[in-house]
Protein backbone atom coordinates (compact mmCIF):
# COMPACT_ATOMS: atom_id res chain seq x y z
CA UNK A 1 0.00 0.00 0.00
CA UNK A 2 1.35 3.44 -1.03
CA UNK A 3 1.57 6.29 1.20
CA UNK A 4 -1.73 8.24 1.53
CA UNK A 5 -1.75 11.10 -0.73
CA UNK A 6 -5.26 11.74 -0.74
CA UNK A 7 -8.55 11.48 1.52
CA UNK A 8 -9.55 8.26 -0.52
CA UNK A 9 -6.54 6.63 0.31
CA UNK A 10 -6.35 7.74 4.18
CA UNK A 11 -9.50 6.28 4.00
CA UNK A 12 -8.88 3.04 2.82
CA UNK A 13 -5.30 2.46 5.43
CA UNK A 14 -8.09 3.35 8.06
CA UNK A 15 -10.34 0.64 6.91
CA UNK A 16 -7.33 -1.72 7.10
CA UNK A 17 -8.33 -4.32 9.49
CA UNK A 18 -5.54 -5.26 11.98
CA UNK A 19 -7.23 -8.22 13.97
CA UNK A 20 -10.82 -9.06 14.64
CA UNK A 21 -11.35 -6.34 17.10
CA UNK A 22 -8.60 -3.62 15.85
CA UNK A 23 -8.53 -1.29 12.89
CA UNK A 24 -5.53 0.89 11.86
CA UNK A 25 -8.11 3.78 12.26
CA UNK A 26 -8.09 3.34 15.71
CA UNK A 27 -4.23 3.71 16.22
CA UNK A 28 -3.40 7.03 14.16
CA UNK A 29 -5.05 9.20 16.69
CA UNK A 30 -2.40 11.70 17.94
CA UNK A 31 -3.37 14.68 19.95
CA UNK A 32 -0.13 16.31 19.12
CA UNK A 33 -0.93 15.88 15.51
CA UNK A 34 -4.49 16.91 15.63
CA UNK A 35 -3.54 20.33 17.92
CA UNK A 36 -0.63 21.25 15.70
CA UNK A 37 -1.67 19.45 12.12
CA UNK A 38 0.12 17.46 11.72
CA UNK A 39 -0.14 14.66 9.63
CA UNK A 40 0.03 10.68 11.45
CA UNK A 41 0.14 8.78 8.57
CA UNK A 42 3.18 5.71 8.09
CA UNK A 43 5.47 6.44 5.03
CA UNK A 44 5.76 3.04 4.93
CA UNK A 45 2.23 1.47 5.43
CA UNK A 46 3.07 -2.14 4.45
CA UNK A 47 5.73 -2.20 7.36
CA UNK A 48 3.36 -0.76 9.87
CA UNK A 49 0.77 -2.79 8.68
CA UNK A 50 2.01 -5.87 9.43
CA UNK A 51 3.92 -4.16 12.92
CA UNK A 52 0.23 -3.63 13.76
CA UNK A 53 -1.12 -6.63 13.33
CA UNK A 54 1.05 -8.86 15.40
CA UNK A 55 0.70 -6.11 17.81
CA UNK A 56 -3.42 -6.89 18.02
CA UNK A 57 -3.54 -10.20 17.33
CA UNK A 58 -0.93 -11.33 19.76
CA UNK A 59 -1.66 -8.82 22.44
CA UNK A 60 -4.31 -6.80 22.06
CA UNK A 61 -6.96 -9.27 21.10
CA UNK A 62 -6.18 -11.37 23.90
CA UNK A 63 -6.89 -8.32 26.31
CA UNK A 64 -10.46 -7.88 24.56
CA UNK A 65 -11.00 -11.82 25.34
CA UNK A 66 -10.22 -11.63 28.32
CA UNK A 67 -11.11 -7.91 30.22
CA UNK A 68 -13.49 -6.59 27.29
CA UNK A 69 -12.59 -3.26 26.46
CA UNK A 70 -9.25 -2.12 25.61
CA UNK A 71 -9.23 1.85 25.08
CA UNK A 72 -6.58 2.45 22.95
CA UNK A 73 -4.50 6.25 23.94
CA UNK A 74 -1.57 6.59 21.93
CA UNK A 75 -0.51 4.11 19.01
CA UNK A 76 1.19 4.89 16.28
CA UNK A 77 3.05 8.11 15.41
CA UNK A 78 4.95 9.20 12.37
CA UNK A 79 8.32 10.07 12.29
CA UNK A 80 7.25 13.86 12.06
CA UNK A 81 4.77 13.51 14.91
CA UNK A 82 7.14 12.09 17.33
CA UNK A 83 10.00 14.39 16.34
CA UNK A 84 7.61 17.59 17.26
CA UNK A 85 6.94 15.87 20.33
CA UNK A 86 10.14 14.96 21.28
CA UNK A 87 11.54 18.74 20.87
CA UNK A 88 9.09 19.75 23.14
CA UNK A 89 9.46 17.11 25.90
CA UNK A 90 10.13 19.69 28.55
CA UNK A 91 6.57 21.13 27.48
CA UNK A 92 4.95 17.44 28.62
CA UNK A 93 4.68 16.08 25.44
CA UNK A 94 6.31 12.90 26.86
CA UNK A 95 7.66 11.71 23.26
CA UNK A 96 10.91 9.39 23.45
CA UNK A 97 13.84 9.99 21.01
CA UNK A 98 12.71 9.59 17.70
CA UNK A 99 15.52 6.69 16.74
CA UNK A 100 14.66 5.34 20.21
CA UNK A 101 10.86 4.70 19.36
CA UNK A 102 11.65 2.86 15.93
CA UNK A 103 9.53 -0.25 16.32
CA UNK A 104 7.89 1.40 18.99
CA UNK A 105 5.36 3.81 18.19
CA UNK A 106 6.74 4.76 15.50
CA UNK A 107 5.58 1.30 13.48
CA UNK A 108 6.87 1.88 10.18
CA UNK A 109 10.71 1.77 11.15
CA UNK A 110 12.25 -1.26 11.85
CA UNK A 111 14.54 -0.81 14.91
CA UNK A 112 18.50 -0.65 14.98
CA UNK A 113 19.06 -4.35 14.89
CA UNK A 114 16.58 -4.42 11.57
CA UNK A 115 13.59 -6.04 14.16
CA UNK A 116 9.86 -4.92 13.43
CA UNK A 117 7.65 -3.74 16.46
CA UNK A 118 5.00 -1.75 17.59
CA UNK A 119 3.76 -0.41 20.71
CA UNK A 120 0.53 1.31 21.88
CA UNK A 121 -0.68 2.83 24.90
CA UNK A 122 -3.86 1.18 26.41
CA UNK A 123 -6.11 1.35 29.23
CA UNK A 124 -7.73 -1.82 30.52
CA UNK A 125 -11.23 0.05 32.07
CA UNK A 126 -11.89 -3.14 33.90
CA UNK A 127 -9.25 -2.79 35.71
CA UNK A 128 -9.93 1.18 36.45
CA UNK A 129 -11.91 0.13 39.53
CA UNK A 130 -9.75 -2.09 41.07
CA UNK A 131 -6.63 0.62 40.26
CA UNK A 132 -8.38 3.29 42.50
CA UNK A 133 -9.57 0.88 45.05
CA UNK A 134 -6.18 0.32 45.68
CA UNK A 135 -4.90 -2.30 43.75
CA UNK A 136 -1.17 -1.79 42.70
CA UNK A 137 -0.48 -1.29 39.23
CA UNK A 138 1.92 -4.35 39.25
CA UNK A 139 -0.94 -6.77 39.67
CA UNK A 140 -1.63 -6.12 36.14
CA UNK A 141 1.70 -6.01 35.02
CA UNK A 142 2.41 -9.52 36.45
CA UNK A 143 -0.87 -10.71 34.98
CA UNK A 144 0.26 -9.83 31.59
CA UNK A 145 3.89 -11.34 31.88
CA UNK A 146 2.55 -14.76 33.35
CA UNK A 147 -0.07 -14.57 30.21
CA UNK A 148 1.25 -12.63 27.30
CA UNK A 149 3.85 -12.81 24.47
CA UNK A 150 5.09 -8.83 25.33
CA UNK A 151 8.31 -6.88 24.59
CA UNK A 152 8.08 -4.35 26.98
CA UNK A 153 6.19 -2.57 29.28
CA UNK A 154 5.80 0.93 30.78
CA UNK A 155 3.17 2.22 33.08
CA UNK A 156 1.70 5.58 34.22
CA UNK A 157 -0.09 6.73 37.15
CA UNK A 158 -3.31 8.00 35.26
CA UNK A 159 -5.76 4.82 35.03
CA UNK A 160 -2.68 2.54 35.30
CA UNK A 161 -2.25 3.41 31.50
CA UNK A 162 0.77 1.30 30.03
CA UNK A 163 2.28 0.84 27.09
CA UNK A 164 2.56 -2.52 25.60
CA UNK A 165 5.01 -3.51 22.60
CA UNK A 166 4.94 -6.37 20.72
CA UNK A 167 8.91 -7.14 18.81
CA UNK A 168 9.96 -9.92 17.11
CA UNK A 169 13.22 -10.12 19.58
CA UNK A 170 11.22 -9.20 22.99
CA UNK A 171 13.15 -7.80 25.55
CA UNK A 172 10.58 -9.17 28.42
CA UNK A 173 11.03 -5.81 30.36
CA UNK A 174 8.55 -3.91 32.73
CA UNK A 175 8.89 -0.41 33.41
CA UNK A 176 7.05 2.29 35.59
CA UNK A 177 6.81 6.07 35.80
CA UNK A 178 4.12 5.26 38.28
CA UNK A 179 5.21 4.77 41.97
CA UNK A 180 7.58 3.11 42.62
CA UNK A 181 9.42 3.84 39.99
CA UNK A 182 11.86 1.94 37.55
CA UNK A 183 12.72 -1.48 36.09
CA UNK A 184 9.70 -4.48 37.72
CA UNK A 185 11.47 -6.82 35.50
CA UNK A 186 13.55 -8.21 33.26
CA UNK A 187 15.69 -11.30 31.78
CA UNK A 188 18.01 -11.84 34.76
CA UNK A 189 16.55 -9.91 37.63
CA UNK A 190 15.21 -13.29 40.50
CA UNK A 191 12.03 -12.06 40.23
CA UNK A 192 11.86 -12.51 35.97
CA UNK A 193 10.48 -16.40 36.25
CA UNK A 194 8.09 -18.49 37.60
CA UNK A 195 4.64 -18.07 38.52
CA UNK A 196 3.42 -14.41 39.79
CA UNK A 197 -0.46 -15.56 40.24
CA UNK A 198 -0.29 -14.58 44.00
CA UNK A 199 0.14 -11.08 42.85
CA UNK A 200 -3.06 -10.81 40.74
CA UNK A 201 -6.26 -11.94 43.06
CA UNK A 202 -9.26 -12.33 41.47
CA UNK A 203 -7.82 -11.82 38.04
CA UNK A 204 -10.12 -13.91 35.25
CA UNK A 205 -8.09 -16.96 33.48
CA UNK A 206 -6.37 -15.74 29.82
CA UNK A 207 -9.36 -15.93 27.53
CA UNK A 208 -8.73 -16.41 23.41
CA UNK A 209 -11.15 -15.17 21.67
Amino acid sequence: MRKPASMKRLEELGRVRLSPNFFMRDMLYSEIANFHGILNVPDDPDLAIAAGTRLCEELLELLHATFGRVSIRSAFRSVAVNEYGHERRTRGYNCGATVWNHARHVWNRRDADGFMGATACVVIPWFIPRYEAGMPWQALAWWVHDHLPFSDMAFFSTYAAFNLRWCERPNRRIESYAPPRGCLTKPGMANHSGDHSSEYPGFPELKRR
